[in-house]
């Protein structure tokens, strides 16, 4: 996710601080056996099925395990958002094929083997007090013998429905529905840090349009690739597609020509971010002025005035003045 990249999810960071970095597969120092069918009323079988739904990025499986205000939340999270909170339970960067085992004691284990790294959770005795269960989770990759990269945690789990459902983590209530608006608020963030990034990019390709042809593009499609054959001043090959066709990252960007007010020739340009959907992919508008000054601020979706505050030092203090 950006996408994982994105996705701030604020409770569990703070618990399994770190990635855990997996070893090569192999057999870990306890012996393993099949685990054996239980009462589906043991909270320990429902965390199980939940960290193996979780390693193989099962949606659907995961959400069974929520209670139902937790699971309504959880399925209209994107796509991308629900990847990113598996992903953190059984801390692995891609879909798993997990295994239910049991440890020498007979207390749940699974193991999450993707293509490049093995992750092991490794439950502790259920504390059941009427009904609530607390179950301490270890997350650690198989070969660390030593535990020494090894992420602990207590899982909380409430009886609700006829089944056990997840509570908390750690000490911090698992509620989704607060969480979603602290997710959201993330992505704007990173999506708005990344608009910035990529108006710094689109100024470098413009400026490199220009010390290459001698004028200025006439569009960002200028700046964009051929589909076939050498570069062109219509296609100049020095922007990713998405950037020449005006949209990465939730924004929308555009490229406005400054043009003299006597002749009317073109003397510098300006770049203009704006989100592609006001309140879900960004709050801020931002524009890069033709002295290379980036402003912004929160238009509600419109464009950024030149009066905006500066969020961002000049790109090219020579912009705009048709030096090279």
């Amino acid at each position: 996710m950006r996408a994982l990249r994105r996705v701030a999810i604020v409770f569990l960071p703070l618990l399994f601080s770190g990635s855990a970095r997996a070893q090569s597969a192999g057999e870990p120092s306890s012996k393993m056996t099949a685990a054996a069918p239980a009462a589906p009323q043991d909270p320990s079988l429902a965390l199980r099925d939940a960290l193996a739904a979780a390693c193989s990025e099962s949606a659907d499986g995961f959400a069974r395990f929520f209670a139902p205000e937790n699971e309504k939340v959880f399925q209209n999270l994107s796509p991308a958002t629900r990847v990113a909170l598996m992903k953190r339970f059984v801390l692995v960067d891609e879909p798993g094929v997990s295994r239910l085992l049991a440890n020498a004691s007979g207390r749940p284990l699974v193991r999450c083997e993707t293509p490049s790294v093995t992750t092991e959770m490794r439950l502790g005795a259920a504390d059941i007090q009427e009904n609530l269960a607390f179950i301490p989770l270890e997350v650690r990759g198989v070969g660390d013998s030593a535990g020494t990269g090894a992420r602990r945690v207590n899982i909380g789990l409430v009886r609700q429905g006829g089944g056990w459902k997840l509570l908390s983590v750690g000490l911090l209530l698992l509620d989704l529905n607060t969480l979603q608006q602290e997710w959201l608020k993330g992505d704007m963030e990173e999506n708005e840090q990344a608009a910035v990034g990529v108006l710094g990019t689109l100024a470098a390709a413009v400026d490199k349009y220009r010390q290459i042809y001698g004028k200025l593009p006439d569009s960002l499609a200028q700046l964009g690739p051929p589909e076939t054959g050498p570069a062109t001043p219509q296609f100049s090959a020095l922007a990713a597609p998405d950037l020449a066709e005006g949209s990465s990252g939730g924004y929308a960007f555009r490229y406005m020509p400054v043009t003299d007010s006597d002749s009317g020739a073109p003397i510098g340009y300006a770049l203009s971010a704006t989100p592609l959907i006001y309140g879900k992919t960004g709050l801020k508008s931002f524009l890069l002025d033709s002295s290379g000054a980036i402003r912004g601020a929160d238009h509600r979706g419109g464009l950024a005035a030149p009066s905006d505050p500066r969020v961002d030092g000049p790109v090219d203090d020579t912009r705009g003045s048709g030096k090279d």
